[in-house]
């Protein structure tokens, strides 16, 4: 259909009928108008995996959804810096999309981790916006060449679980621009998704699924974006809001109530006809590509064998004295309850996968001849408390062995969809045990999985570390390649990972609530922080080792005629086996008039070099890479100055530096964002509330609980626990939600995502939880009963 029959075509509609392709006719497909020829799209979750559901089938399926390809998490993705392997990954699910009449993929997500808590940090790629922008932008054009298409998500600032729904985060221009925004503007310019996903926070004070500056003002017209913008499942507050700030889709099914706000609001003039019809021309569109595909098999063997491949290019070497590798068929006590079964490869939530067939470590020692495994589970994963029998058992295997093999790591009690981590400690149990294997063992390989960084006071104590995140359902049988040295370990790290908690720039702003979350930290997230503030980490950002060793040599940096950077350096293996090292390039402005980080990753590569093999290594960096926003002008801008040009392993392994003039622009920052501002120079994360506002457009917001009569549509039901009513349906809410809740196979998990999810549910969402069963207005006469005094608790 050309642009001219579109629009002939949605002329002949009808105001109800236009307004009515505004919302999902269910949980997951659009509503069709059939005797129009418009037919229904079936979306499904991702973003490392389809998760389309299936509960007629559940028993065959042995699970709520279809049988599907498990790849690792975005967290281990990102560790590979592969681009070419992320879109190597997206076209797989996409296949799989195909085969199932899945038309639309809830895919990927490039949120920045803010901080290590975040729960649901396993579903994304990085602290670095260019790195979760540039393999966001591969998985999707690997997804949609497969005629599937992605739907980039959270778009903006989704950060954190705790009061995900209504959270208000507070962030200062130049840190929107440059870091939460950064990683989907660099997706939506080199992925070209068919679809945003907006969040459902709000960003300093506007919800995002009305908020037109993000997505009209910046998504369509500065960057570009031609797609449709759907909700996230129940993000939306006011629906003709939405319409008109640029929201295109509201998922799921609105009970029918939006709709006819719509077409009421442009009967009354509320809303201009002609912003329904652009929001109409793109459903119509997307639905128009992207639905009635024909179903395509797709090579299930083909996929496993990707997963494995994936998994070992992602998992990160983080300790080694020379341990590893390991002989084969040699004296081991394997050791761990995450060693079997299917280990622990995928995270908690929406993006749960009914894997084809996950195999965990023992298996795979099985699979490969071991005709006898010398395993103890050590440890609970349900609870945390240790258990001393186990304990028991698993030190005398240890006694016993040459090697100790220990399988620890962060379990879905610890990190899933909606909630976060309270800290960032392993299970107690875990290194109640790891302390007696030390003590019973010298020889302890840890193998440690989960999707954000943890603690380690134990380092020291063993002799070997390999992270494997959520590697996926290969997980096992990789990480028995990785461990037995057929393949040489060649991941880096994504994130930094601090000493400790209390050591990140977050640590004082998370997740704060009830209504707001500041982010005092500013520009400063992750490595940028640590490095400018000198701060010692347990591993720094890109950090990993090897089984081989890589020399860097003869680094040069030309400058084009349009402004790019040409950065040629000599790298060589210098080991004893082939491997693959990762290139960083990093950029820094020293004498800068505006405070920055001491620099910033502009480029990387991956290579692969055979043993004694030598390459020249070109990394070409854009010129707009130097720049930074000036809030003065509303733009970015490259500094006119000397730039300080860093090729190495990791953000503190940088041995080759080359100092460029580069030409650009004068600039005359206010104080506040000058390098003598409260941002110039520290040595802590005490960011004040003073440098923040400073910084910030906004003055401080009221950030108290409401008080019995203040209580909104918008008020979380764990906010309103002096009513009475609401307590009671809250309560309700909760036996609701455990019925359809199936984030986890685990009872303790999903009772205690559907706890958390319950108290942060807006009052608004009540309706939509009740099945529509109740109505607009007696959703304002419960509201009204709610805030009432005589309902006050103990009364």
């Amino acid at each position: 259909m050309t642009e001219r029959q579109l629009d002939a075509f949605v002329k002949r509609l009808t105001l109800d009928e236009k307004a009515s392709l505004m919302s999902g006719r269910d949980f997951w497909r659009t509503k069709p108008l059939c005797d129009k020829g418009v037919w229904p799209l079936r979306m499904s979750d991702g973003p490392h995996g389809l998760r389309k559901e299936d509960l007629k089938n559940a028993k065959a399926n042995g699970g709520h959804s279809v049988k599907a390809t498990c790849f690792p998490t975005a967290a281990a993705l990102a560790c590979s810096w592969d681009e070419s392997l992320a879109e190597e990954v997206g076209t797989a699910i996409a296949e799989e999309c195909l085969a199932h009449g899945v038309g639309v993929l809830l895919g990927p997500g490039v949120n920045i981790k803010r901080s290590p808590l975040g729960g649901r940090n396993f579903e994304y790629f990085s602290e670095d916006p260019l790195v979760a922008g540039k393999m966001g932008a591969a998985m999707i054009r690997g997804i949609q060449k497969k005629g599937v298409g992605a739907s980039l998500k959270h778009f903006a600032a989704n950060n954190q679980e705790t009061l995900r729904m209504t959270i208000s985060a507070e962030v200062d221009e130049r840190a929107l621009r440059e870091i939460y925004l950064k990683p989907f503007e660099i997706a939506v310019k080199e992925g070209h998704p068919a679809t945003i996903m907006c969040s459902y926070n709000r960003i300093n004070g506007v919800y995002a699924s009305q908020n037109k500056k993000l997505l009209t003002d910046i998504l369509r017209q500065e960057w570009g974006f031609d797609g449709l913008v759907m909700s996230d499942w129940g993000a939306v507050d006011d629906r003709v809001a939405g319409v008109k700030a640029g929201l295109d889709l509201e998922m799921p099914y609105s009970g029918g109530t939006t709709d006819q706000d719509v077409a009421q609001a442009v009967r009354e003039g509320r809303l201009s006809e002609q912003a329904l019809d652009e929001a109409v021309k793109n459903v119509l569109r997307l639905v128009a590509k992207y639905a009635r595909k024909p179903r395509v098999d797709y090579s299930q063997p083909a996929h496993r064998s990707l997963a494995e491949k994936a998994c070992e290019q992602s998992a990160v070497l983080l300790k080694n004295d020379g341990i590893l590798p390991l002989e084969e068929k040699s004296n081991l006590a394997v050791i761990g309850a995450l060693a079997s079964g299917t280990g622990r490869y995928q995270g908690g939530g929406s993006s749960v996968v009914n894997a084809h067939g996950p195999t965990g470590f023992t298996s795979a020692m099985e699979a490969r001849g071991w005709a006898y495994v010398n395993y103890a589970p050590g440890y609970h994963t349900n609870h945390t408390r240790p258990d001393p029998d186990l304990e028991e058992q698993a030190v005398q295997f240890a006694r016993t062995a040459q090697t100790v093999v220990y399988f620890m790591g962060l379990t879905d009690l610890y990190e899933s969809e909606g909630f976060d981590r309270t800290h960032m400690k392993l299970p107690g149990n875990q290194v109640s045990l790891l302390e007696k294997l030390a003590q019973a063992n010298p020889n302890l390989v840890v193998v440690l999985a989960g999707g954000s960084p943890v603690e380690m006071p134990w380092l020291d104590k063993v002799r070997a570390v390999l992270y494997t995140a959520l590697g996926g359902e290969r997980l096992g049988m990789a990480t028995y390649r990785l461990l037995f040295g057929e393949v040489c370990p060649s991941g880096k790290l994504a994130e930094t990972w601090p000493m400790r908690l209390e050591e990140n720039p977050s640590a004082r702003y998370f997740p704060m609530g009830p209504r707001v979350v500041t982010y005092n930290e500013s520009i400063y997230v992750g490595y940028r922080y640590y490095d400018k503030a000198g701060q010692k980490v347990r591993f720094p950002f890109g950090f990993g080792l090897s089984y081989t060793r890589f020399a860097y040599q003869d680094l040069n940096v030309e400058q084009k005629e349009n402004g790019d950077l040409c950065v040629k350096v000599h790298l060589a293996n210098v080991g004893e086996r082939a491997g693959d090292e990762i290139v960083q390039v990093y950029a820094g402005c020293p004498h800068s008039v505006v405070h920055r980080p001491v620099h910033v990753l502009v480029g990387f590569a991956r290579v692969h070099l055979e043993k004694g093999e030598e390459k020249l290594v070109e990394i070409c960096v854009p010129y707009d890479a130097l720049s930074f926003y000036d809030t003065t002008q509303h733009r970015f801008v490259v500094e006119a100055g000397q730039y300080e040009i860093c090729v190495g392993a990791c953000s503190r392994d940088l041995p080759l530096r080359k100092t460029l003039l580069i030409s650009g622009q004068a600039v005359m920052p206010s104080y506040a964002q000058s390098a003598e501002g409260p941002y110039g120079t520290f040595s802590d994360n005490r960011f004040s509330d003073a440098a923040f506002y400073a910084v910030h457009s906004r003055t401080p917001q009221n950030n108290s609980v409401p008080k019995l009569g203040e209580f909104d549509r918008n008020t979380p039901l764990r906010q309103m626990q002096d009513s009475h009513l609401a307590r009671a349906l809250a309560t309700v809410a909760r036996v609701m939600t455990r019925k359809t809740l199936h984030f986890s196979p685990y009872a303790q998990v999903n009772e205690k995502v559907s706890h958390a999810m319950v108290g942060d549910l807006p009052f608004r969402n009540v309706q939509r939880n009740a099945w529509f069963l109740i109505s607009e207005s007696k959703a304002k006469i419960l509201l009204d009963a709610c805030n009432r005094k005589k309902d006050k608790k103990n009364k």
